[in-house]
């Protein structure tokens, strides 16, 4: 490998973890010296609107796939759920570590959990998919929005601003934070996110050597529930502006080990509306089983008689 190999990576305490982490990994496994190039993001920038108004999730990779199209960088390491489910032509996800707690978690500085809070309290997320579940499951509750890096987002919140956030568990354990989590959401109350927890590292696709090393380093079942996750986004056009929660579990039972994808879908513009439910299971040994179970997925959402109105574009 050409030396040094150089990261880019968004500059936010827990952006810089991850490219830390992924650093000494690839020093330790291959012996390779490795940098980081720190960015600043079109999404890190623009704190006063919601992503779905602005662009979504991709204007936090789109500077980190300039860097690696001129040369400036040979990987980015991103949050798994940052990254648009159609990658632009010439880049790659070149492995996904394993994955971290993938649940929500509730933090608030005098309220142990979600039934705990008061009517009418004050819930800060900017996420569509948190806002419909919360709904679902308290009405009476006032959801604000909450934009800005963890450490803002909690700064906020301990300013008085909310009675409660809910946060990614991975981020606020991954910088020893894991003390503020009052309690977790299980997937039955929250579902996450596709890739929610997961490390995924980005690459051109030119980069053939790299790309050989990368892939050793893959963790095989966060993949392969990736890939059913995100195949369920994909197949719905899903974006910020669409409330889709998905998730996959690894189950064993007599039939061996399964795979469990179950899939959420809010209304766009009516977040007290019913949710579209699917669980769809199968054994799954590769990328295109992985796929195609995400397709069920997402067929079953579809199928459901009220469909047509949460999947207006």
């Amino acid at each position: 490998m050409q030396q040094p190999v150089i990261i880019a990576t968004r500059e936010s305490r827990l952006a810089l973890w991850q490219a830390e982490h992924v650093r000494d990994l690839l020093a330790a496994r291959f012996g390779w010296r490795v940098e980081l190039l720190g960015m600043t993001t079109r999404g890190d920038q623009i704190l006063d609107r919601a992503l779905s108004k602005v662009g979504g999730k991709g204007l936090f990779v789109k500077e980190l796939e300039t860097a690696l199209e001129d040369g400036r960088a040979h990987l980015a390491v991103h949050s798994l759920k940052d990254v648009p489910m159609d990658l632009p032509a010439g880049f790659e996800l070149a492995t996904v570590l394993e994955r971290e707690d993938p649940r929500d978690a509730f933090v608030s500085p005098r309220y142990a959990g979600l039934e705990q809070l008061p009517q009418g309290a004050r819930v800060g997320t900017s996420s569509l998919r948190r806002l419909v579940q919360l709904g679902a499951r308290r009405p009476d509750l006032v959801v604000e929005p909450l934009r800005g890096n963890l450490d803002t987002r909690l700064r906020k919140l301990d300013e008085g601003q909310y009675d409660a956030i809910v946060l990614a568990a991975a981020g606020l354990k991954r910088l020893g934070l894991a003390q503020r989590i009052r309690s977790l959401f299980e997937p039955e109350a929250m579902l996450p996110c596709a890739g929610q927890g997961a490390l995924g590292i980005e690459v051109r696709s030119d980069a053939h050597e790299l790309r050989a090393a990368l892939a050793t380093l893959t963790h095989r079942p966060t993949w392969l529930a990736v890939q059913a996750e995100r195949a369920v986004s994909r197949a719905l056009g899903g974006s910020c502006s669409m409330p889709l929660a998905v998730h996959a579990q690894w189950h064993d039972g007599p039939q061996g080990e399964r795979l469990v994808l179950q899939a959420r879908l809010g209304h766009p513009q009516q977040p007290l509306a019913p949710l579209l439910v699917s669980r769809v299971e199968a054994a799954v040994a590769g990328d295109d089983s992985a796929r195609a179970l995400g397709a069920e997925a997402a067929a079953a959402l579809r199928a459901d008689p009220a469909a047509s109105g949460y999947l207006v574009s």
